[in-house]
């Protein structure tokens, strides 16, 4: 890094371009390929020539630096992707980015932690060019740039050498800029683009932009090495000492030294500006969320929850095991619930802005509802169809760290009024929830009709408990649907204009309406219900995936995305293929004469 650095954000779409006054050259743009040896560079101007530092040799060899404790570490701010947050959130985050893990294991087998990743990428402790850690998932693309189709990872020096990746990747900035659609080789040229560039910002020590402003929110802050745009020698003289003691500290796998420079050098760092430096309380929390990993952990109580209260339905008796289940089932909950909080408290916004914070609202208030209507009917029946759903619904966020990240992002202008932001999407994402349970239950239906069509049939507790599940999402939909309304008066100066968000909401709220009047009427039965109640979700599920994943189009820009299609069309196959299956064994039980119960009215109102 030299001075004068230009501190742009390596999250940056844009292409990258020749920086001169670094020493680095970018060739190929945005495809890197770097010209000179990094390590000495960022030796010589990061740590200012510090003796103690100049003696050890060049690249250091930093063993057993995965032992080290950074916490300290990382929990200095960086400011990255629009906001302040610890090094620590941004390490994991640019890990995920680039590998597609929260986690890396080397060619020799070294698993690597992102923290760790971050400092041996800047000291050069190793030859990150050489690991075949970037992410490319798409065989097309794989194809075109004469990859092999079955590897997912690719090193550093065999992509910034591809031309046609490079080719590729100008290509989709200029249909981009003229906002023309890209296909999903483009897409994804863009995203391998973007992995090689921060990469090589984390070599070469431009994504370290540690330095905060002095006075201006709206001011970037800089690397070290660019300390003069804001402050003299003589103010950040206090930061020289502990920058230092940093890297060889670590280079020298001193745990206790590492630890107690890092809190100085942030110390330091805080006293150039207070009032914008993020507190200690602050930064503590979010590594503490970063390090709970609550969502990861919930879906495993979830499961062994889901499976105590499996058993213990099947004995048909069991009120320990039985409570056992209950009881984890709310430990689940209250850890799902800590992990909504911190990311309510680090945001300070409702978790609900993309597509990751709605799975994990969704699967939250699915396990709330399931536990509700446990308490009013006293039947475990719903948490047996609750807790899969919400199970399977992490394990997707879970596998899809790419398609579905989870950082947390500024909001774009539209989402800048919390007011709405919490009465309407809340409230729409509740509908799915209800939506989702109710699936859940007509897929325990199914298999029962599946199963025994009899004795499913005259199971009238289930259904009546399915159409309350029905009737609860169907108020929270049209609830949302006329605030949305609302807010799109209040956000475009339009109550309607068919975007295709607000249609396929429609398109839902029809479906879930004209399954409730169908079953007052009596134009179908029980069964019916069952049926609609898993082809309607299919409604739901493109008003909440496909419109964001599939479409890519409309006014609700900031929750597109794409990634996860194969996945969800995989499921709505086997899910179809599950349901034409129950379909013929209740056919064909009517077709043997069994006795078909009637079906029972409802006077409850929608």
């Amino acid at each position: 890094m030299r001075p004068n650095q230009p501190a742009h954000s390596p999250a940056t779409t844009e292409p990258l371009r020749a920086c001169p006054n670094t020493g680095f050259h970018y060739i190929n743009s945005p495809v890197i390929r770097l010209t000179l040896p990094i390590a000495t560079v960022v030796l010589a101007t990061l740590f200012l020539a510090d003796p103690g530092v100049a003696q050890q040799p060049a690249p250091f060899t930093a063993a057993g630096t995965g032992d080290l404790n950074y916490q300290q570490f990382g929990t200095l701010a960086i400011q990255d992707g629009g906001r302040r947050k610890p090094i620590d959130t941004f390490a994991k985050e640019s890990l995920i980015r680039i590998t597609g893990r929260s986690s890396y294991t080397d060619k020799a087998g070294r698993t690597w932690r992102p923290d760790d990743f971050v400092l041996s990428a800047l000291l050069e402790t190793h030859d990150w060019r050489e690991e075949p850690m970037i992410l490319v998932s798409l065989g097309k693309l794989k194809e075109q740039l004469g990859l092999p189709v079955t590897q997912r990872r690719f090193t550093h020096s065999q992509l910034s050498g591809l031309s046609e990746l490079s080719r590729l990747v100008n290509e989709a900035h200029v249909r981009r800029a003229a906002e023309k659609p890209l296909d999903r080789a483009q897409n994804e040229a863009l995203s391998v683009g973007e992995r090689l560039g921060l990469l090589a910002h984390i070599m070469d020590g431009s994504a370290l932009l540690i330095v905060p402003a002095p006075e201006k929110e709206t001011d970037p802050w800089v690397v070290p090495p660019e300390f003069s745009r804001y402050y003299s020698e003589q103010q950040f003289e206090p930061a020289h000492a502990p920058l230092q003691a940093v890297a060889a500290a670590y280079s020298q796998s001193d745990s206790f030294q590492f630890s107690r420079s890092s809190k100085q050098l942030r110390d330091a760092l805080r006293n150039l500006s207070p009032r914008l430096y993020p507190s200690d309380q602050k930064l503590n929390l979010e590594y503490f969320s970063n390090h709970l990993e609550a969502f990861y952990r919930a879906l495993w109580l979830y499961a062994l929850a889901f499976f105590a209260l499996l058993i213990a339905h099947l004995r048909g008796r069991g009120t320990i095991l039985r409570g056992i289940g209950v009881t984890v089932a709310i430990s689940a909950v209250l850890l799902h619930a800590t992990g909504i909080v911190l990311r309510c408290m680090i945001g300070g916004r409702p978790p609900v802005t993309n597509m990751y914070e709605s799975i994990i609202w969704v699967s939250f208030a699915v396990s709330v509802f399931g536990l509700l209507f446990f308490l009013r009917y006293r039947t475990t029946v719903y948490l047996l169809a609750a807790l899969p759903a919400t199970t399977l619904a992490l394990i997707l966020v879970h596998q899809m760290p790419i398609a579905m990240p989870a950082s947390i992002d500024p909001l774009v202008p539209v989402l800048r009024d919390n007011f709405w932001l919490t009465i309407h999407v809340l409230t729409i994402t509740l509908s799915y929830a209800a939506f989702l349970l109710a699936c859940a239950f007509g897929h325990i239906l199914l298999f029962q009709y599946a199963r025994n069509p009899t004795a499913a049939r005259k199971d009238a507790p289930m259904h009546f408990w399915l159409y309350r599940v029905i009737q609860l999402g169907v108020l929270l939909l049209a609830a949302g649907t006329i605030l949305g309304g609302v807010w799109a008066n209040y956000s475009w100066g339009r109550f309607w204009g068919w975007d295709p968000k607000e249609t396929w909401a429609l398109i839902a709220l029809l479906c879930y309406i004209t399954t409730l009047h169908g079953r007052l009427a009596g134009w179908w039965t029980q069964f019916g219900l069952v049926v609609a109640s898993v082809l309607c979700f299919l409604a739901v599920l493109m008003a909440w995936y496909g419109v964001n994943f599939v479409l890519g189009k409309g006014l609700h820009s900031y929750g597109f995305g794409i990634g996860g299609e194969t996945y969800v069309a995989t499921f709505v196959g086997l899910d179809l293929l599950f349901l034409a299956f129950a379909i013929w064994r209740y056919r064909k039980s009517k077709s043997l004469g069994k006795p078909i119960p009637a079906v029972e009215t409802e006077t409850v109102a929608v």
